[in-house]
């Protein structure tokens, strides 16, 4: 299959402090997202001066991309939308129309498989494609890259720095804490094919960081950032309330990895190296937070390899991975759609 372009699709976030409210109130829409908490969370973004830096970091990846690709021999252009704030999707697909794309692919700043993580990316390529109306270009998904190896080692690489951070006496009390989005237990309950599929290959990915990186310390996954109204079940524990848990039981040091980003964005640097760093301190814990892919030039790679898996003949694709869960090039019709929505 011929493509003639690669859309970077990301979250998105303020630049401001007057976008802030407008920017959380496109991401909650339709969630029941009561308005204290939007305020609250309108709050840390406030602290950090109404400024996200998942953009800047998009675009840090945007230029590394391009460059890779020139580097390389991979004659695509490269465009940049988001789900919910500047540089739109929608009005990015009516850029890459009127330079004549008909056929792109995209990579989604997601590694996982579930609705928010991956299936409604789909649904906003689709809407936006859709806004543009008649000549949008097809858009189609690069897979999901949770067990990629240029994805994975440099979680364990950070996992490795973080732990040379602490005191080589307290090995044997120290814990390493893998975190991820948390999400609806139903959601989780329904991601992939079968259900269960975020949370089956977060597991995996920890499972990999933990065996190369540091293979004699107990690990645990847990969950941050939740959004969600407090009636509605979601995945737990939280990173807050296991780290309070920990201590109770004579951990003295952590490594927290957050395996389920591929960058420094908000939810890092408030919810783990803010509030997170707090509860340790308050524990007792010596707490170190280990980083993230970013613009690591294995990243970068790995974002060339996932469109040659799609545009090389099938006979010299390189599908390189470490884990053992199914993968497939595109998600299967009902992946990640919620069970309330599924025909």
């Amino acid at each position: 299959m011929a493509y003639d372009a690669l859309v970077l699709v990301s979250f998105g976030g303020p630049e401001r402090p007057e976008d802030v409210l407008p920017f959380l109130q496109n991401v909650t829409r339709g969630r029941g997202v009561p308005p204290e908490r939007l305020a609250e969370v309108a709050e840390h973004y406030l602290h950090f001066g109404g400024v996200s830096p998942i953009n800047e970091q998009n675009r840090e990846l945007l230029a590394a991309i391009r460059a890779d690709f020139a580097a390389n021999g991979v004659d695509l252009p490269v465009y940049w939308g988001n789900r919910n704030w500047d540089p739109m999707l929608a009005d990015t697909v009516t850029r890459m129309r009127d330079d004549g794309v008909q056929r792109a692919l995209a990579f989604v700043t997601s590694a996982y498989g579930g609705y928010s993580s991956c299936r409604q990316y789909q649904e906003d390529i689709a809407a936006a494609r859709a806004a543009v109306g008649p000549g949008a270009p097809v858009i189609e998904k690069l897979r999901q890259f949770w067990d990629h190896p240029n994805f994975v080692e440099p979680h364990i690489d950070a996992v490795r720095a973080a732990l040379a951070q602490l005191d080589p006496a307290k090995r044997d009390s120290t814990r390493l804490v893998f975190t991820a989005h948390s999400v609806p237990t139903s959601m989780a309950a329904t991601a992939g094919p079968n259900g269960g599929r975020y949370t089956a290959q977060l597991a995996e990915t920890a499972r990999l960081v933990h065996a190369a990186a540091a293979p004699d310390l107990p690990y645990d996954l847990v969950w941050q950032s939740r959004s969600g109204p407090p009636q509605v079940p979601w995945l737990e524990p939280d990173i807050n309330d296991h780290l309070a848990a920990l201590a109770e039981q004579g951990v003295t040091s952590v490594v927290v990895s957050p395996i389920g980003f591929v960058s420094d964005h908000l939810e890092v640097v408030w919810d783990l190296d803010t509030e997170a760093r707090e509860t340790a301190k308050q524990r007792g814990l010596d707490f170190v937070r280990a980083g993230t892919p970013g613009t690591d030039p294995r990243f970068v790679t790995m974002v060339r390899e996932l469109v040659r898996e799609r545009t090389e003949p099938a006979g010299e694709r390189l599908r390189r991975r470490l884990g053992e869960l199914p993968m497939w090039d595109t998600c299967p019709t009902p992946c990640c759609v919620p069970a309330a929505r599924r025909p």
